[in-house]
């Protein structure tokens, strides 16, 4: 997520509406540390991931078009929801990347005062895409059978009361 003020995040959905990417990783209860590297050269974000604790980095984000303003701060944190759990950070390195930029690249450069991603629109999440969960689609299933017999019981009784009727003739 890439908030600018304008943008909150969504606990209930926990932050789906907001995501831009991530990844998975399974690191309660292991014997070593495990580490994250996060990169922000020329405008794109890239994150790896280290679980295994031998220095073999996994690919875990890689987001071009994103444009954060110089002179902000950088921040760690965490939250489990009802889950009690403990999140540790050990350490914290930060260094300054030196890029070497072409003439060109210079006179494209601006100066960005608001946090923003480029397609911003692509990573929102319709919630009409999301898929029914298994309940959901055994309740339509259930439902809708329960109609159809309900339907076809008053048929029945519709059909043989016509018929008894069309039986009897007035004289």
């Amino acid at each position: 997520m890439v908030g600018n003020g304008t943008v909150s995040y969504d606990h209930e959905r926990d932050g789906r509406p907001t995501e831009l990417g991530g990844c998975t990783a399974l690191v309660r209860n292991l014997n070593h540390d495990t580490f994250l590297v996060v990169r922000y050269v020329r405008r794109r974000l890239t994150v790896m991931i280290d679980i295994d604790g031998k220095h073999e980095w996994r690919d875990c984000l890689d987001l071009p078009g994103v444009w954060l303003p110089q002179g902000y701060y950088f921040g760690a944190s965490a939250i489990t929801g009802d889950l009690s759990d403990n999140h540790d950070l050990i350490s914290l390195k930060l260094y300054q990347l030196t890029v070497m930029r072409t003439a060109e690249e210079e006179k494209q450069e601006e100066e960005v005062t608001v946090p923003r991603v480029d397609n911003m629109a692509l990573f929102i999440e319709d919630e009409r895409d999301e898929p029914m969960s298994g309940v959901t689609v055994f309740f339509i299933v259930l439902f809708s059978l329960l109609g159809s017999i309900m339907l076809a019981v008053i048929a029945v009784i519709v059909y043989q009361k016509w018929k008894e009727n069309s039986r009897k003739r007035f004289y």
